[in-house]
């Protein structure tokens, strides 16, 4: 018993919390471990942990930009082995993006291999590939040796790590990034390096510099697959001065003739982020579709380079105007997003303006400069003093052979021997006096100084290398001098980055390799909107669909009563001529309006198509009519209740596949008719065999709705007991009164009646028996 009473007083005690403030707590801590350590860069060196560890790791293997490559494979283990404990495949993705020339514009990684291309081929698996920084790279991280930046623990504290790079050039605007953290994201363009200097060494000359004056110096994103920016200016500026904006991309394109009139457009550079693939597929796609008819044909004739070859569909053909399509329909032209949310000192995230970015990479870079210079004297401290020992020995040689040759404790006896009166000869005195004080003069020797000169060679003991110290030593205390100006004012400070940053514009800039700008700027050259039918061919063709609806188009005005052939169990029910340029309506069951293009429908040596697939037609929606549409006419459509409108033919035109709702319909209720407008009265006949004629100012012009009620029809009991309608509308036709209303007859010929006046009533009535003679099916036409 006792022992279970032990057991159960060694439970742990249960702590309980509020469910919403245990996941508010946990999800804070996941939201912050994003935004910080995985997708945000750091405004001073423009990178995410995971690149920055790479390239640390890179250093670390001493992969130089001028040494070895080593395998790709080996890299990525190193780093998540060391730094960056998350998946192999996700490092080296993070790698291979940093070697892309066309994904990065300065890229920090050189690689050798197949590390993926413009295309959108992912890279070769890291076992195949091989990598070694560049010359950018360590620019980036030139001045880690020298205490430039914080060091942190790794993730397992068995090694250090750098907290940021010291950066010798603002990578964050040079080479771009994107990230997407928790409830906040991140989206920079890449710049041109040689300008991004430009307005820094601007920005120190002129601290308070204007926006307006940067942008002048840096007028927009130079992206490392060239194009074009047609962005307006204002907006270019806007989005520069407050963070947040965009920039439209345009690919580059040139005409080529080729003979005879004859001409070709080739396209030689593609907007950034667009894999030249899909963007192939697409063009296709546009050509298949006929979205852009004035296109024929696209060919892909890239190499090492782009050329994308597009053939119009005639000579005669407005080369800018074909732009202006394809640049509205395809991804020739993009629009680039910029979102300047970074860390400001890797702590918080802000969004940023151009020259709030700027300055953090300034603020950043002096202090490196510092940092450095300080590591600097202190090493030059160090030196002074083991030189001085050095200088002391030299001028008492003697004496210390003698302590280090007789002495039993010679570092002893020499930390305690006084130096200060055997500190020179009065023949030479002159030889060792420095115009500089030194920093450790003492009446005895340090045992910094004691170790350097017991570990002394025997052949450092000569007249030459005596003098070689003392030229060391005034050398050192000159620049020792040097820094200690440079740490006490803020202008020698601002003038040796200055002189840093032409250094790096030199190596990086507009002469260097790859450094001149590759995007520019022009003028979006608005394409006047041209109707679609006004750039196809207009021809004559006859429309035939099935009752199954099986669409298709023969060419040529064909007898309407001709034979045609169609599937087994189908048979024709529309047959109309047109032309290629003519847009059809196609009127549904469902109250909806589709559009079809007469030059998009299948040719007629088949048995065509089914509509279905050219409109998002749904399967149980019959089609009511298909008609040719007509500017400026009217058109008046009605329901199975008897409710009907007129609406412009205008207003239902479709743009889309999904077709446009026209009229809305209660339950059970079905659109089941739509004729032109034409005449001042309209007639109505019903199921049961009423007719009733109105004029049709008595109906209302609408563009989508119910409508009001045409025609009464009464409820009767059906025979399983439900009330039904009684009748139910027929058909519904306009004419002109003075004209006598005309029905055809069963032998095809048209009868007019001009005696129609006992019919004539109000909207809604109930009607009259028609006239003798009238079609059995209580249809006009």
């Amino acid at each position: 018993m006792s022992d279970d009473t032990d057991d159960r007083n060694i439970l742990p005690a249960t702590l309980s919390e509020p469910l919403s403030r245990a996941i508010g707590e946990r999800y804070l801590t996941y939201a912050l471990s994003t935004i910080m350590h995985r997708a945000l860069p750091d405004a001073r060196d423009g990178l995410k942990p995971v690149h920055r560890r790479i390239l640390y790791a890179m250093r670390e293997l001493k992969l130089s930009s001028t040494g070895g490559f080593r395998k790709s494979a080996k890299i990525s283990g190193d780093v998540m082995g060391n730094y960056h404990p998350h998946g192999d495949a996700a490092i080296y993705d993070a790698m291979a993006r940093l070697a892309q020339d066309f994904n990065v514009r300065y890229p920090l990684v050189d690689g050798q291999g197949n590390f993926g291309n413009i295309d959108g081929d992912n890279p070769a698996a890291s076992r195949y590939t091989e990598a070694r920084l560049t010359a950018a790279a360590e620019a980036l991280m030139e001045g880690l040796a020298e205490n430039a930046v914080d060091f942190r623990p790794n993730y397992d504290g068995t090694l250090e790590e750098p907290v940021v790079l010291p950066s010798a050039f603002p990578n964050l605007l040079a080479n771009g990034a994107s990230g997407i953290a928790v409830g906040m994201a991140t989206n920079i363009p890449p710049h041109n390096l040689h300008e991004l200097i430009e307005a820094c060494l601007h920005l120190i000359k002129t601290p308070e510099a204007r926006d307006e004056t940067l942008v002048n110096m840096i007028p927009g994103p130079d992206f490392p697959t060239g194009g074009v920016i047609v962005e307006p200016r204002e907006s270019i500026l806007d989005a520069y001065r407050t963070g947040r904006g965009s920039f439209r991309l345009r690919a580059r394109w040139e005409i080529e003739d080729q003979g005879r009139g004859t001409w070709q457009i080739v396209v030689t550079e593609i907007p950034y982020q667009v894999q030249k693939s899909k963007l192939i597929e697409r063009l296709a796609e546009v050509i298949q579709t006929k979205k852009v008819p004035l296109l024929a044909d696209v060919r892909d004739e890239s190499a090492d380079d782009i050329r994308i070859v597009l053939e119009p569909r005639s000579k005669n053909v407005d080369p800018e105007m074909l732009m202006g399509m394809l640049f509205r329909n395809s991804d020739l032209e993009t629009r680039f997003s910029l979102n300047m949310n970074v860390l400001i000192d890797g702590r918080t995230p802000k969004v940023c303006s151009l020259k709030e970015v700027l300055r953090a990479f300034l603020d950043h870079r002096r202090d490196v400069l510092i940092r450095r210079s300080r590591h600097r004297m202190d090493k030059i401290d160090h030196r002074l003093e083991v030189l001085e020992g050095f200088i002391t020995a030299f001028l008492n040689l003697d004496r210390v052979i003698d302590i280090i040759r007789y002495d039993a404790d010679p570092k002893a006896a020499l930390m305690a021997e006084d130096w200060s009166l055997k500190r020179g000869r009065a023949a030479t005195e002159q030889d060792y006096v420095s115009p500089l004080t030194l920093p450790h003069a003492a009446d005895g020797l340090s045992e910094v100084q004691v170790e350097a000169i017991l570990n002394m060679r025997l052949r450092s003991l000569r007249k030459l290398e005596e003098m070689e110290l003392l030229k060391e030593r005034d050398a050192l205390m000159l620049e020792r001098a040097g820094l200690e100006d440079l740490l006490a004012s803020e202008a020698l400070q601002w003038a040796r980055i200055a002189e840093e940053l032409r250094e790096t514009r030199k190596a990086f800039g507009q002469g260097a390799p790859g450094g001149a700008r590759r995007t520019t700027f022009a003028d979006a050259a608005e394409v006047e909107e041209v109707p679609l039918e006004a750039m196809i061919e207009r021809e004559p063709i006859t429309v035939i669909c099935s009752k199954m609806g099986w669409i298709r188009a023969m060419k040529g005005h064909q007898p309407l009563d001709a034979e045609v052939k169609f599937k087994d169990g189908d048979e024709g029910r529309f047959v109309f001529h047109a032309e290629t340029t003519d847009k059809i309506l196609l009127v549904a069951a469902n109250g909806r309006f589709y559009t079809l293009l007469g030059a998009n429908l299948p040719g007629g040596r088949g048995m065509g198509e089914p509509v279905r697939l050219m409109v998002d037609l749904p399967n149980e929606a019959e089609i009511v009519d298909l008609l040719i549409h007509r500017p400026g006419e009217k058109l008046i459509v009605a329901s199975t209740a008897g409710e009907g409108f007129t609406v412009p033919a205008d207003e239902v035109v479709a743009q889309t596949r999904a077709g446009k709702q026209v009229m809305n319909l209660s339950e059970g209720n079905r659109m089941a008719v739509c004729k032109r407008v034409a005449g001042d009265h309209v007639a109505v006949v019903s199921k049961n065999r009423k007719l009733l004629v109105f004029p049709l100012d008595e109906l209302p012009e609408m563009t989508r709705g119910k409508g009001v009620r045409l025609q009464k029809y009464n409820m009767a009991r059906g025979r399983q007991g439900v009330l039904e309608l009684d009748g139910g509308l027929s058909d519904v036709t306009t004419f002109t009164l003075a004209e006598g209303l005309t029905w055809s007859t069963p032998n095809g010929q048209t009868r007019r009646e001009m005696g129609i006046s006992e019919w004539i009533g109000r909207r809604a009535g109930v009607g009259k028996t028609p006239p003798h003679g009238f079609p059995r099916d209580n249809r006009f036409t």
